[in-house]
């Protein structure tokens, strides 16, 4: 698993244990339920009564005290996490790879599926082995149902691009479209010489 996917899991469960913390706590105090089941709350918990606030008339005048730039401190704090809350939702509605491929040809077969990044490393190995290509990198982006591959090819000083695109188009392109039934996705391919030592005349 990649550091992204980590990343965003754990953020999703941190939020998602905070978010429940607080909902429970809200809903103890708003069923009172401490009341109702003789439990006794630790001292200094907050939200134990239908009637209590989460800031009481002592606390904001206690905050009030710290001058006048502690609150427009927490309003702009406040601001700045909803706003990469914001940010990062959107971050993962836009997502660049689609993850997995359906497999199999229209409609795709249920349940089958190819991972993006072992079609794309298929695509490179066999594109890196064609005659001139010194090197080859390929990515798949867009969503599942319409993905983009694009190819970069490193050619050696002696390849000639035509026959390098040629190969390209009909050995590893060919064969990822026979293997996940996609007819012809969009594909754009990029060409670059290697650099090489000028020669020297003796």
């Amino acid at each position: 698993m990649t550091s992204r996917p980590v990343l965003n899991r754990s953020l999703l469960a941190l939020a998602g244990l905070v978010l429940l913390g607080g909902g429970l706590l809200i809903l103890f105090a708003g069923l009172d339920v401490y009341r109702r089941h003789d439990l006794v709350p630790p001292a200094g918990w907050p939200l134990t009564t239908p009637d209590d606030v989460l800031l009481g008339s002592a606390d904001r005048a206690r905050w009030s005290s710290q001058g006048w730039w502690w609150w427009p401190a927490v309003i702009a704090a406040l601001a700045l996490v909803a706003l990469l809350a914001l940010w990062w939702l959107l971050a993962q509605l836009r997502r660049r790879r689609p993850g997995a491929l359906p497999v199999g040809g229209t409609p795709p077969q249920e349940g089958v599926e190819l991972r993006d990044r072992a079609l794309s490393d298929a695509i490179a190995a066999e594109a890196g082995a064609l005659p001139d290509v010194q090197q080859a990198d390929v990515r798949i982006t867009g969503r599942p149902a319409h993905p983009r591959t694009r190819v970069r090819l490193t050619l050696t000083p002696q390849g000639a691009p035509g026959a390098a695109l040629d190969a390209l188009c009909e050995g590893p392109l060919r064969t990822a479209r026979r293997s996940t039934g996609s007819p012809h996705p969009p594909t754009e391919v990029r060409l670059q010489v290697a650099r090489h030592k000028p020669h020297r005349a003796q």
